[in-house]
């Protein structure tokens, strides 16, 4: 019955690729185990080419040149290091260099899988291989070197190299494990067993790699190639995506791992129904999953993490019961029950938080300066849509923190940025309104070059007093529309260093709506072969996230490439040719239009030369500066290396250094901290353990309000 069905619905898959007028370039059947495109797949490929050349604001072509793009990604996407795949896996991949474009117009993937197919065969032999290499005789005394990033090396071109790179790897990571150790034999023979177990599991998780996983891959290599901003997402990844957007999702409120093909407990959220009834403890291990009240058990031990998660979540208020072995337990121990009501969780570690910190300024006088942490732009766009009054967004989060510092009586209030990948443009458009009255916060040019002026339209502030935004390299999209807006208006001043320079607009498209109703009823056919769950409330076929628009500031600038320049500005560790727009080769480029009609709050040119001078001393007479300096300078040098020695005593001296270092470092960072006000604790570098950037953007801030006064 099972080969019958495997036949009838490879099929409906040769009859998909018929519909879309080709036959399958690579004859996967042919290859024993290999994974194999669905109908599914291939009228998603199909549609998504056809989204590039009609609507995506780049409208790009699918030719030869991309094709070799394409080709070019699925490689680096599945061996970038140069770890698996042999000289003559990638000869043989050639020919498709320039007609995989082409292949993915007419929903033929068979190509693309084969690359895939032969990639995870290398993977596993590799790892078969460092299986049988962990009980093997090791000398750590002989001076040899293991070459962990070989980007730069050419391929393997024969068995013996591979089989000697991985010797090395084998070896090094039980060098790394000895080093941990006391030296005695059962400490060996444990290490020994932790480097199997390691390589066993990698082993067991790769062969549970299905169809949907490979699609995933390969359609990032598509996407990638036109816009380094527009995604494809299994349904899974849809509802994953959607989920971090709203900083909720509804199921029993804790986050699961996988551990030797068992799910474990992670984390429990807080709030959560697991939480709330105290259902279940870290580590605590899932070995079956009933719906409702009284539906049979599935024994999810072995299935893949997305699958198992797919069954615990689901609609708020539905029942799910769950088989747990308790923390401690061995898996043979009798299972509990634990039943759960399914619930909204909020996921509050993502949303903003505020603190108070006091700052004593230059002229003696204490400040006190409230911080607003943004990790993301997030709204929960289906409350919102439902009209739900109390839908949880990161506009009505501040204002409410906004009311709370100003109960404080703080000076003057910061918005922290860094690593704010952005997020929702409404909520950045709102969240400028909080601290300008009313007028534009950012233009919108559409693929048709129409531009909207999106404004904040509610009159009135949240706070009126002195502000200032923190953003880094990692700062993005939604981030350099509200601190671009803030520098334009003159509301505040921008500290910390160029930001990311995302300047496109993307939308979320359920393939669904895009899908023909002739290819629908062919893919209705498919429904029962489906490679995996598709959790409750997610896209049926997945959804895009395409660029459609471009945003600008309200000075005509746009923000892509370059991104917002601060105010007062700090070294970066994040170099502009590795991290960032810029370092994307198919990112669009900076242009400027019109600017909008819009009234600066102040000019603060001449309170900013001040603030810049006063940086400037404090920076000279700065340990931490001085730090943050040497840091930089360490990370472009550990970026640059490439090799380790497998020498044990070579390296024991070389960590013995570094440890030696870093704890002259982490005493005086923690002396720094303790002479603060309100400071204490350990540090452990600039940026985690003193915040330098931080640190130093309160006492800009005192330095602000106390040139206010004095004006």
């Amino acid at each position: 019955m099972e080969n019958m069905l495997k036949k009838v619905f490879f099929g409906l898959f040769v009859v998909a690729i018929a519909a879309c007028g080709s036959t399958p370039r690579v004859n996967l059947d042919a290859e024993a185990g290999a994974l194999q495109p669905t109908p599914h797949h291939a009228v998603i490929a199909k549609d998504v080419v056809g989204l590039f050349e009609s609507v995506s604001y780049k409208k790009v072509p699918l030719n030869d040149s991309i094709s070799s793009i394409i080709f070019d990604n699925l490689i680096a996407s599945i061996d970038k290091g140069k770890n698996y795949l042999m000289q003559a896996d990638i000869d043989g991949f050639e020919q498709y260099r320039n007609t995989l474009a082409g292949d993915f117009r007419n929903g033929d993937l068979s190509a693309a899988y084969h690359i895939f197919n032969v990639y995870m065969k290398r993977y596993l032999d590799r790892l078969d291989y460092a299986l049988d290499q962990v009980d093997a005789p090791h000398d750590f005394t002989i001076d040899e070197v293991y070459v962990y990033n070989r980007e730069k090396a050419g391929w393997f071109v024969s068995e013996a190299e591979a089989n000697e790179q991985w010797r090395k790897r084998v070896k090094y990571d039980l060098l790394n494990l000895k080093l941990s150790g006391d030296g005695s034999d059962s400490a060996a023979v444990k290490q020994r067993e932790t480097l199997r177990n390691r390589y066993k599991n990698l082993i067991s998780m790769a062969k549970k790699t299905d169809s949907n996983e490979a699609f995933q891959v390969i359609m990032a290599a598509l996407t990638d190639a036109i816009d380094p901003h527009t995604s494809y997402f299994n349904p899974y990844f849809a509802q994953r995506f959607n989920e971090e957007m709203a900083n909720t999702f509804e199921g029993i409120g804790a986050r699961l791992t996988m551990e030797n093909e068992v799910v474990k407990v992670a984390d429990i959220i807080v709030g959560g129904p697991v939480y709330r009834e105290k259902a279940l403890n870290i580590d605590d291990r899932i070995i079956g999953v009933a719906q409702g009240e009284d539906g049979e058990f599935e024994d999810i031990i072995g299935w893949k993490l997305d699958h198992a998660v797919a069954k615990i979540k689901g609609p708020k208020g539905t029942v799910v019961r769950l088989k747990v072995i308790p923390v401690g337990q061995e898996l043979t121990a009798e299972p509990k029950i634990v039943s759960l009501t399914r619930d909204k969780v909020v996921i509050e570690e993502e949303s903003a938080k505020r603190e108070v910190k006091e700052v004593i300024g230059d002229d003696g006088k204490t400040y006190r300066v409230g911080i607003i942490s943004l990790p993301k732009f997030y709204i929960d766009f289906e409350a919102y849509r439902r009209n739900d009054p109390n839908y949880k967004s990161t506009t009505r989060d501040v204002r409410l923190l906004l009311d709370s510092l100003k109960q404080e009586e703080v000076d003057a209030v910061v918005m922290d940025l860094r690593f704010n990948g952005g997020g929702s443009l409404q909520e950045s458009i709102e969240l400028t309104g909080l601290f300008i009255d009313k007028g534009p916060v950012v233009q919108v040019r559409d693929t048709r070059n129409r531009v909207e002026v999106n404004s904040d339209e509610d009159g009135g502030v949240a706070w009126d007093g002195p502000l200032g935004v923190i953003i880094n390299r990692f700062s993005a999209s939604a981030s350099e529309i509200f601190a671009g807006a803030i520098q334009d208006y003159g509301r505040g001043v921008v500290l910390g260093s160029q930001s990311y320079g995302k300047g496109t607009v993307q939308s979320a498209i359920d393939m669904s709506r895009v899908i023909s109703p002739t290819d629908r009823l062919l893919l209705k056919a498919q429904s029962a072969n489906k490679d995996g769950a598709v959790p409750v409330g997610a896209p049926q076929f997945g959804q895009i996230n395409i660029t459609l628009a471009k945003f600008y500031r309200v000075t005509g600038s746009s923000t892509q490439h370059r991104g917002v320049e601060p105010d007062i500005v700090f070294p970066s560790m994040y170099s502009a040719e590795k991290y960032g727009e810029s370092s994307e080769p198919s990112a669009l480029p900076w242009d400027q239009i019109s600017a909008t009609d819009y009234a600066p709050v102040a000019d603060l040119k001449p309170l900013i030369a001040e603030l810049a001078k006063k940086h400037e001393v404090r920076m000279e007479k700065s340990p931490a500066y001085k730090f943050l300096l040497e840091d930089i300078e360490l990370v472009a040098k550990q970026e640059s290396e490439t090799s380790v020695t497998l020498h044990e005593d070579k390296l024991k001296k070389e960590r013995e250094a570094n440890r030696l270092k870093s704890k002259t470092r982490t005493d005086a960072l923690e002396q720094m901290r303790i002479n603060l006000p309100g400071g204490g604790g350990a540090a452990t570098n600039v940026e985690e353990g003193l915040d330098f950037i931080q640190e130093e953007s309160l006492a800009v801030m005192a330095d602000y309000v106390a040139l206010l006064n004095k004006k």
